[in-house]
């Protein structure tokens, strides 16, 4: 019998395999249903359910932050004993663990209040701003900008700063727009 990726969501685990059909009419299904807008009105009104994501949501910035921030010192000389490449894989493994605790906790989140936060304007900036920080990770790297440590490579350090704290404030302004 020939098995295809479409068939069957995994035969590597060595368990049943489950037909990928049946698993996505499930979700799919469910949500069609109202059942993914329950579970998430439920998780918005749940007495500490919602406060935990808050936690999590601010652990995961500050992790993000902190070692970017601490990047960006030994870029511009401080502790300059460290070597930048030790540094900047440590820092930027535990900035990308922050971004990843931020982005699944700010994803349930807003599936709690989608709409409310769809018409807020600090919300729309943030998003908009968060966007602007890819781009602007995305070209720091890409022009190598840890093993040239030039004046590019500061004013791109200064701008993911600045781009931060602009998605901090418009973070804290969500709840009074």
């Amino acid at each position: 019998m020939e098995r295809h990726w479409t068939s069957v969501l995994s035969l590597s685990t060595g368990g049943p395999a489950v037909p990928l059909e049946w698993a996505v009419s499930c979700v799919v299904g469910r949500a069609l249903r109202g059942g993914a807008t329950d579970m998430f009105a439920a998780l918005g009104a749940h007495p500490w359910a919602y406060p935990m994501l808050e936690v999590v949501h601010i652990l995961g910035i500050g992790l993000l932050l902190g070692n970017l921030v601490l990047l960006e010192l030994r870029v511009f000389g401080f502790a300059s004993d460290l070597p930048v490449a030790s540094l900047a894989r440590l820092s930027l493994a535990i900035a990308g663990l922050g971004f990843a605790m931020a982005t699944a906790s700010g994803l349930l989140m807003f599936a709690t209040q989608a709409e409310e936060l769809l018409a807020n304007r600090a919300f729309t900036a943030k998003m908009l701003l968060l966007m602007l920080a890819g781009c602007n990770a995305g070209w720091f790297h890409g022009r190598r900008s840890l093993q040239r440590l030039d004046g590019g490579a500061k004013a791109l350090m200064v701008a993911s700063t600045v781009i931060w704290l602009l998605v901090l404030t418009c973070g804290r302004w969500i709840a009074y727009v």
